[in-house]
């Protein structure tokens, strides 16, 4: 039984990491999520409770699918659920870069554990958390671009749209 991990801060989760993990699920017999709980490089704009009940409600139809939460290095991550591979989804050349960098630096700690690369299908491979955010926070709908439970915390979250959209144009 190969198990792999899917790291990632998930801040939210969107339709892009949805199809890398089924993607994944389709090709390894155990894929664990693991949901980073203090990103060191950012501040999340959801709390961790929030993104792993996301990811656990957008992931019910897979059950080789499991969803943990983790702070400590990601190949200590992989080690304690005995995988083999971590899965990184890449959108675009910019993500390569940074995650070639990841790659030789958990090679480096763990040789044992390999990285592959998942490439994200055309239809979502222009989503971004952070774009999502921005656009939600503008006032835009983000609903065909990350799960519905997602979309429903982002519209409580901007109820009234902000300046910019249409409903409220700018002064």
């Amino acid at each position: 039984m190969i198990t792999a991990i899917a790291p990632g801060s998930y801040d939210p989760v969107t339709n892009g990491h949805i199809d890398v993990i089924g993607r994944a699920a389709g090709i390894f017999d155990r894929v664990v999520v693991g949901v980073v709980g203090n990103p060191t490089h950012k501040t999340p704009m959801f709390a961790l409770d929030e993104r792993v009940g996301f990811l656990r409600d957008a992931l019910t139809n897979l059950p080789n699918v499991e969803v943990d939460v983790f702070s400590q290095l990601v190949v200590d991550f992989a080690h304690k659920w005995n995988a083999k591979v971590i899965v990184k989804g890449l959108r675009v050349i910019s993500d390569f870069e940074w995650e070639f960098q990841m790659n030789q630096l958990n090679r480096t700690l763990a040789p044992e554990i390999e990285t592959v690369y998942v490439m994200a299908s055309p239809a979502v491979s222009f989503v971004s958390s952070s774009g999502v955010k921005e656009i939600a926070a503008f006032g835009g709908k983000v609903d065909e671009l990350v799960p519905q439970a997602v979309a429903r915390r982002f519209q409580e979250l901007f109820p009234d749209g902000r300046p910019g959209t249409p409903e409220n144009p700018q002064e």
